[in-house]
């Protein structure tokens, strides 16, 4: 549900910075095609093709802010759903694991009562669709 609103927000976040871009160009003032100049709101002369690609620049890093969201918003997802199946499972106590996700690396941390709750917390991590590999810092008391 998370994961699928955090989208949904940054795609309109993308689609209303290219529209911005695509408006400002079409009503850029090209009647003069000599002179490539615009008033600005300051009502100095403002080149054209410098506000283009300060638009584009401002796109472009807009699209890199938007793909570095979605890579922490999947890793927390990803995060969240191998600590729910821990909470699920029986054989485990989740709230002494730590888990942490990165671009499907998931490492845990934190204490467990025996070998097998050990095996069990990074089966049901490696089990989990999304992740590529498991870093295994589980302590036994």
């Amino acid at each position: 549900m998370f994961r699928t609103l955090l989208r949904a927000v940054l795609v309109i976040i993308i689609v209303a910075a290219v529209a911005a871009f695509f408006i400002g160009y079409q009503f850029a003032d090209r009647d003069d095609l000599g002179t490539p100049n615009a008033v600005g709101t300051t009502g100095t002369a403002v080149d054209v093709s410098t506000a283009r690609d300060a638009g584009a620049e401002i796109a472009e890093k807009v699209a890199v802010g938007a793909n570095a969201a979605q890579r922490i918003a999947s890793s927390m997802a990803l995060t969240a759903k191998i600590k729910s199946k821990m909470a699920l499972d029986d054989t485990i106590k989740a709230s002494q694991i730590d888990v942490d996700s990165a671009e499907g690396v998931v490492r845990l941390n934190g204490t467990v009562d025996s070998e097998a709750q050990r095996d069990r917390a990074v089966q049901l991590a490696r089990e989990t669709e999304g992740v590529t590999s498991v870093v295994d810092e589980l302590k036994i008391r």
